[in-house]
């Protein structure tokens, strides 16, 4: 029996909008840019993947419009022709053409994915050996920037029951200003919820050494990527009654073998598009289990297509201690898909349908396709 093979492949840009500005120490999001690429193949089944990034180029190599035009000009002409069910092997290959590119990667093996568990009646998780929970904590982050209005934020959530760990975005600001902000946060949702600080990379080795009892002494249970540097983040370690964890810095199983020899964190957030793809991601995580280094599951504030991709690596990680950071659909003001996801009682349900599951609005994402790779405004 001839095995299905790729006959082409769309990708298209998608501009939505958020629910509020999403300020980090980087940048300031207004909105989401979703890249999105179908895999259309000869026994009719189509899959879809995602590429997207946190405030453009700010935060990382790739745009979404870089990953449309990397992959219409060099994977997919690469690609037609392929076996779409040997997605390990055709990766490799892509591997050997197209150097980095971890974000376009991802998208595609995340649009192989799904075709493939549709083609085989069979959730993503199974092709990833199979999902050991049905449901993940989410944490919520905090990140207007106002502290009146992060509280009242929180507050709404829990009352939902939507969330109870928050992550506060800091870096940004004078450091006694930061400190404050998280300071009166805790202080607000005292024993109801947990709190975290991402600094993205932020401040220096002597700001984070500072900084970090002052938010311990807060109630803050973990700092994620304080400083740029490998080498500093590791001579922070064993330092603090917090968790350190390394986010930015992991670009793939190479760099989380580094850290790993380093004892450079004592938590990893995985994140699929920055690790190259889920079998790089679940690579990463296989260092880390066996460094003995704690797993979160991160987020580069995805759609729906790259989240529940996340979702079903992460539901099958034998411990995933700190939860995750599946948030990103909620940050996003329109709903994309027929079927929302079930976000309820602090958790997201993993869905149980072929492929990844879910399925894409084809008249509502049209309204918000962008013609054309340049988007320009007054």
């Amino acid at each position: 029996m001839t095995a299905p093979t790729i006959e082409r492949i769309e990708t298209s840009l998608v501009d939505l909008p958020t629910i509020r500005p999403h300020k980090l120490s980087v940048a300031t999001m207004h909105g989401q840019t979703l890249m999105l690429v179908k895999v259309y193949c000869s026994d009719g089944v189509t899959g879809i993947g995602e590429g997207t990034t946190i405030a453009g180029m700010a935060y990382g190599p790739e745009s979404p419009e870089a990953m449309k035009l990397a992959i219409d000009a060099y994977f997919a002409p690469a690609m037609i022709g392929q076996d779409a069910t040997r997605i390990q092997a055709l990766m490799a290959y892509l591997g050997k053409l197209v150097k980095l590119n971890h974000f376009s990667k991802s998208a595609l093996e995340t649009a192989l994915l799904d075709a493939h568990g549709k083609r085989l009646g069979v959730p993503v998780s199974e092709l990833l050996g199979g999902r050991r929970r049905e449901r993940l904590p989410v944490v919520w982050t905090l990140a207007s920037g106002d502290t009146a209005r992060d509280i009242e934020e929180a507050e709404a959530m829990l009352e939902v029951r939507r969330h109870r760990v928050f992550k506060l975005k800091i870096g940004a600001r004078a450091l006694h200003t930061d400190i404050k902000h998280v300071a009166d946060i805790k202080r607000a949702l005292g024993e109801r919820a947990t709190v975290r600080v991402d600094v993205n990379m932020a401040w220096s080795e002597t700001q984070a050494a500072w900084a970090i009892p002052a938010l311990a002494d807060a109630g803050c249970e973990l700092v994620e990527q304080p400083v740029a540097s490998a080498a500093a983040l590791a001579r922070l370690m064993r330092r603090f009654p917090v968790a350190l964890m390394a986010d930015e810095i992991l670009q793939g199983p190479e760099s989380a073998f580094e850290i790993a020899r380093q004892h450079g964190a004592d938590v990893f957030a995985i994140k699929i598009e920055q690790s190259g793809g889920l079998f790089a991601a679940q690579h990463v995580a296989a260092i880390a289990d066996a460094a003995g280094i704690e797993l979160y599951g991160g987020t580069m504030l995805e759609g729906a297509f790259s989240t529940i991709a996340s979702a079903h690596l992460f539901s099958s990680f034998a411990r995933l201690r700190w939860g995750t950071e599946l948030f990103g659909p909620l940050l996003i003001t329109e709903e994309i898909l027929t079927m929302p996801l079930d976000y309820s009682d602090f958790e997201l349900t993993v869905p149980n349908g072929p492929g990844l599951g879910i399925e894409l609005d084809e008249a509502k994402i049209k309204r918000f396709t962008r013609d054309g790779l340049l988007k320009i405004t007054q």
